[in-house]
């Protein structure tokens, strides 16, 4: 039988009905053209031709598939089931569409952060080649810098295991002048890179040799998003250019709109040729290098095969300006190669085992959805019991009737899992947003691909396991003659039967415990964050970043140049005080310099900042002195050092008058210092962090200016008016200076996304499976109570208090509560270790968070009892035994 005849099972039934009515019509006719009556030849006809409504039936089975027949069937009639319970149909879907929405949304970030291969050709062919280990700060690091110019140049020239190679790294450009300058990303590609990935231009062509080898180039690709928002798609051609950092540079492509460059996460604007400078920077890891594996080769050998050419490499690119320990260490190093299908990220670390744990919380929440269905299905299949008694009575099978209710699951489930994706989608979009700062925005392709589909099915799958088996089986194996005598129901509802339900509560208000104390463990730890002193002031502070490139000074031009910046700014009206740095505090950056003090040589942070730094920053000078406009580059070298640095170097002993020398570094020589002053310890890279040693050295020392700097400044304003009024006033007086200010405190509180994420989240989620389990809580002790409806009838009729019966109801929700409570403690107990490292200043076992949570789960479990209780304390005792 063909699927087409079994789809047109309706066009064929009546084309055998029109052909037997026409054998009927032709044999009656030969019948009476033989002497019958018109009636006796029908019967005669109808006779020897047989019952066509049987006829009829066999061919339409015939063209049927008997098991997909019976399975549409049971669909059919789930429908009409859920369609006439609407109230039970949306809690069950919603509940569901919740928690595989925001299963599917969690999976969806790590899918697109660490599953989701590159959009170019073969990816899973492509490799990272980078320093086993990292180069454990050595040099200058740029974004997602693992090698040297001077490296990649020594991989360029001999790379065996790959059929092609390539160098990339992120900066920034600013384009266009005057009031249209604007900042955008830049990604620096060697003249390899997109013929190795196999990209092709969305517009006009990519980079290619030429473009490499005319250093510095002219030429300039853009990406899509580019091309569309700012450039107005218009055609490229010859007469289109851009203003580049100050040079005009013709436009010759425009990449494909999926191309988001190799670092996920991550976005770029333009795409500038990697051209090689006449003196290579051999002290910055300022590249990524990759490629692409020739057949034949695994990642192993093509390891293996760099790790063999490393001495060689290494001692070729030796680096210049530091001491013989600092080249031995770096003579040390080791290349390897590492899958690189799915790019590179810094998301990975920074977000991975939250999105990890997040996923585990959300799947612990679908536990509780699916335990208070299941409650819901046990309660409605014991409604149903005289009728799924009728069915066995008139000859349905057990095994039909299991796959008639675990149909009706999976109705449940699979409209669950419909909503639950669309809802995903808004989710995921969320949560990229909340990971995105004024600063660093986050670019995530969230669109649902083979691997989310699939995790979305499996999880409905399970669900549907999870919630339909045990009411499928209780409403299947029932006795269908204890189900049909009048007093039935008690039988079957017996408190055996009704253990499983008090199971899953018990199970509900565990994992509500968990949960609700690994919620309240990340809100208090991001409330620790957020009070969190480290030191300085952080409240009134705006920070200008003050780009010089376009000034042209000179080398020696520069710090002077910097301290004039500082008067002006002083000068206008709200500003307090102002003071340069070379490293912002609490923004992830920093300096640090090998240092011998004493008879101790180890590493300490290091700054240069101008005098009214400590004034600035509120930090107090607790010995000796700070810096004065005296400090200049022509007199002693001074430092001031905080308490940390005095413990590691002096083991405490007085500083002030004391002799520290740095280490050499290119560009960085090695400098005396004498010790003037001590401050306080204050936290500089990471607010999560220790408050390792510092020392700041006055800004008029800075060994080797830059065209840039930062500058500190306090005021009255507030930082949007602050900072308007500084630029105001600078790019008045230097309209060639590149100029961005942003409030210190809101730059601090961006680089704790991660810990408002969790906090946030699990927040949310602990609360909606606080809500959960207390609808089915309220739900059990609800259908305890209808059950035993006639009991505490009789109980009243015979002079029980209504006190009594509150309390017996009361007793019921307790025990359930209280074991959750007990059960949840111990597993949350050993189950919150797991968030120990993502916590600030708070034990995983804090006893007031686990108290806290159970007096919430408690006074939860009291209300969800009590309202039934109350309820059943107002019975009529009268129309209740009526009822029964």
């Amino acid at each position: 039988m063909s699927w087409r005849r079994f789809i047109r099972r309706k066009y064929w039934d009546a084309e055998r009905a029109r052909e037997i009515q026409a054998y009927l019509e032709a044999e009656t006719a030969d019948n009476i053209s033989r002497g019958m009556s018109a009636e006796d030849a029908l019967s005669a006809a109808r006779r020897t031709f047989g019952n066509p409504t049987l006829i009829r039936e066999e061919i339409y089975r015939m063209n049927s598939v008997s098991w997909f027949e019976s399975v549409l069937q049971d669909v059919r009639y789930g429908i009409r089931l859920l369609w006439t319970n609407p109230g039970f149909a949306a809690v069950a879907i919603l509940s569901l569409a919740l928690g595989i929405g925001a299963n599917t949304a969690i999976f969806q970030l790590v899918d697109a952060v660490r599953l989701r291969s590159l959009p170019v050709k073969d990816p899973h062919e492509l490799v990272e080649i980078k320093i086993i280990g990292g180069n454990r700060g050595m040099g200058l690091n740029g974004p997602h810098g693992e090698l040297t110019l001077p490296i990649w140049q020594e991989i360029r020239r001999d790379h065996p295991p790959f059929s092609g190679v390539f160098a990339w790294g992120k900066d920034q450009s600013v384009i266009g002048e005057g009031a249209a300058l604007e900042q955008v990303n830049t990604l620096l590609m060697s003249r390899e890179g997109f013929r190795t990935l196999g990209i092709e231009p969305w517009r006009g062509r990519l980079l290619q040799d030429s473009d490499e080898h005319a250093c510095p180039s002219s030429t300039v690709v853009v990406s899509h998003a580019y091309w569309q928002s700012r450039m107005g798609s218009r055609p490229i051609d010859g007469t289109t250019k851009l203003l580049v950092d100050g040079e005009m540079m013709q436009v010759v492509g425009v990449t494909p709109p999926s191309f988001f460059g190799l670092a996920v996460g991550e976005n770029f604007d333009i795409v500038l040729p990697m051209c090689r400078p006449k003196q290579l920077a051999r002290n910055i890891f300022m590249i990524s290098v990759m490629g692409r594996l020739k057949p034949g080769w695994t990642i192993s050998q093509a390891s293996a095969r760099f790790t063999g050419l490393s001495p060689g490499i290494m001692a070729a690119t030796e680096i210049q300006g530091y001491d013989s320990r600092a080249v031995a260490r770096y003579r040390q190093f080791r290349l390897g190669v590492y899958p690189a299908s799915s790019g590179v990220s810094y998301l990975r670390e920074a977000f991975d085992s939250s999105l990890r744990l997040l996923l585990a919380i959300t799947g612990l929440v679908l536990l509780i959805a699916c335990a208070n269905i299941a409650n819901l299905l046990l309660a409605r299949a014991t409604t149903r019991e005289r009728e799924v008694a009728v069915r066995l009575a008139l000859g349905a099978g057990r095994l039909r009737l299991f796959r008639q209710m675990l149909v009706e699951s999976s109705l449940l489930a699979a409209i669950g899992m419909g909503l639950g994706l669309a809802l995903a989608q808004v989710l995921s979009r969320v949560l990229v947003h909340a990971l995105s700062t004024q600063d660093d925005a986050v670019y995530l392709p969230t669109g649902t691909d083979f691997r989310v589909l699939f995790f979305a099915s499996a999880t409905a799958l399970l669900t549907c396991l999870i919630f339909g088996i045990a009411p499928a089986l209780r409403a299947s194996g029932i006795d269908p003659m204890a189900a049909m005598k009048a007093g039935g129901r008690g039988a079957t509802a017996s408190r055996e039967r009704f253990s499983l339900q008090r199971m899953m509560i018990v199970v509900q208000m565990s994992v509500s415990l968990l949960l609700l104390v690994i919620a309240l463990l990340f809100v208090h730890s991001f409330y620790n964050l957020m009070t969190f002193n480290p030191g300085m002031r952080e409240h009134g502070i705006t920070v200008a970043f003050i780009g010089l490139n376009k000034s042209h000074l000179a080398k020696d031009r520069i710090l002077e140049f910097q301290r004039q910046l500082v008067g002006e700014v002083q000068t206008i009206p709200g500003v307090i005080s102002a003071a340069t740095t070379t490293s912002v505090p609490l923004l992830g950056n920093s300096w640090t310099h090998g240092i011998t003090a004493g008879r101790v040589e180890n590493d300490s942070k290091f700054a240069w900042v101008s005098p009214g730094y400590f004034a600035t920053m509120d930090i107090p000078i607790l010995r000796g002195r700070g810096f004065t406009a005296s400090d200049t580059g022509t007199s002693p070298r001074v430092a001031v050092v905080n308490q940390a640095f005095v413990r590691r170097f002096f083991d405490n002993a007085d500083p002030i008058g004391q002799i520290l020398r740095t280490h050499a570094e290119p560009d960085y020589p090695a400098t005396i210092y004498q010790i003037v002053g001590i401050m306080p310890d204050t936290l500089y890279n990471d607010i999560r962090g220790d408050r390792p040693p510092m020392v700041l050295a006055p800004a008029l020392q800075f060994p080797n200016p830059v065209p840039w700097t930062a500058m500190m400044i306090r005021s009255g304003l507030t930082t949007t008016a602050a900072g308007e009024a500084v630029k105001s006033r600078i790019l008045s007086n230097h309209p060639e200076i590149i100029m961005e200010c942003r409030s210190f405190e809101t730059r601090i509180h961006d680089g704790l996304v991660r810990e408002k994420m969790m906090a946030m989240l699990s927040g949310f989620f602990g609360a909606v499976a606080a809500l959960l389990s207390m609808i089915g809580l309220y739900g059990v002790i609800s259908y305890f109570v209808t059950r035993r409806r006639s009991e505490i009838g009789i109980r009243i009729a015979i002079g029980a208090h209504r006190g009594q019966v509150v309390a017996m109801i009361m007793r019921e929700a307790g025990m359930l509560v209280a074991a959750g409570v007990l059960i949840g403690t111990v597993v949350a107990f050993a189950a919150s270790r797991a968030a120990a490292s993502l916590l600030f200043n708070l034990k995983p076992y804090d006893p007031s968070t686990f108290a806290a949570a159970a007096f919430l789960l408690a006074a939860i479990g009291a209300l969800a009892g009590f309202i039934p209780a109350r309820r059943a304390s107002k019975l009529d005792p009268m129309a209740s035994l009526r009822a029964e």
